[in-house]
């Protein structure tokens, strides 16, 4: 039995993805509504967290790395021994390390996996997951995270899936920024976007960014990726929190995280992410 817990935009992409692979799920969420909308997919819901000590393994889906702690203190008693659980959250290596040895002392392990891709790539499987944790247990459950991935990679111990994705986000946030602005630059030099990108990509400055973002949300002017600006200020201030905590600078990444903030002004937290091109075009109209 396969537990899953959080049903939101990525949990709901993982519960189509894993019905489809003929899983048996198991699945809880705070929300109601959540649950309904499970049910009237076909899945099986928990009463409570107390229902997951049947399953082999969880997976978690939360909005934080409060809600996973919160979660973990109620979920952690019930799991049997050997119970391995994966946290595809974006949350805090240091959450992360006090719950595996939590886990650890109690029996069961605790991965981070978390993931990038958006809410499709939940859904068709085709999104990457950084995992971090015992190898023995990523071994075990590597067949079931490579139905919902497109691109699996152990990459070290405990809390470095979540490290290595704080850095993910906060380069992405870099580059929307960045290339928002180099956008500004060749417009004025009598520039279409549209060969910017063309000769972007084609040379070493190209990145997500310009391959994917720009083409699929931000020239058609879409904005429905699915990841909001509120989601995204969250992920950005994770890196300057753990810059903190390790007591570096990072004057860059001061700065991307100020525009990222002060985009409050135009953009609130439910706009999409790709918004953000809309600020850095307003600075400069």
């Amino acid at each position: 039995m396969i537990g899953l817990v959080g049903l939101g935009a990525m949990g709901g992409g993982y519960l189509s993805r894993l019905m489809e692979q003929d899983c048996n799920l198991l699945c809880f969420d705070e929300m109601s509504e959540a649950c309904a909308r499970a049910e009237k997919a076909g899945a099986k819901v928990a009463g409570s967290l107390a229902d997951f000590a049947t399953c082999d393994t969880v997976i978690l889906s939360l909005p934080k790395a409060a809600n996973v702690a919160s979660v973990m203190d109620e979920l952690g008693p019930h799991l049997k021994p050997g119970t391995i659980v994966v946290d595809t959250s974006t949350s805090e290596p240091d959450t992360t390390k006090r719950l595996a040895v939590t886990a650890k002392s109690n029996g069961y392990t605790f991965l981070d996996g978390p993931v990038s891709g958006g809410p499709l790539g939940a859904r068709t499987g085709t999104m990457t997951m950084v995992v971090g944790g015992d190898e023995a247990a990523f071994a075990k459950v590597k067949p079931l995270l490579e139905k919902m991935t497109g691109k699996l990679v152990h990459i070290g111990p405990s809390g470095a899936g979540h490290t290595v994705k704080i850095a993910n986000n906060l380069l992405c946030a870099a580059n929307l920024v960045l290339m928002s602005e180099m956008a500004q630059m060749a417009e004025r030099a009598g520039i279409s976007l549209s060969e910017l990108l063309t000769g972007i990509n084609a040379g070493s400055g190209r990145s997500g960014v310009s391959e994917v973002n720009f083409p699929k949300w931000i020239m058609n002017e879409t904005y429905d990726s699915g990841f909001t600006m509120g989601l995204m200020r969250k992920d950005v201030g994770l890196a300057t929190g753990l810059a903190e905590r390790l007591g570096i600078e990072l004057p860059a990444t001061e700065t991307i995280a100020a525009i990222w903030e002060n985009s409050r002004e135009m953009l609130d937290d439910s706009a999409d992410f790709n918004e953000i091109y809309k600020y850095r075009k307003r600075a400069n109209a």
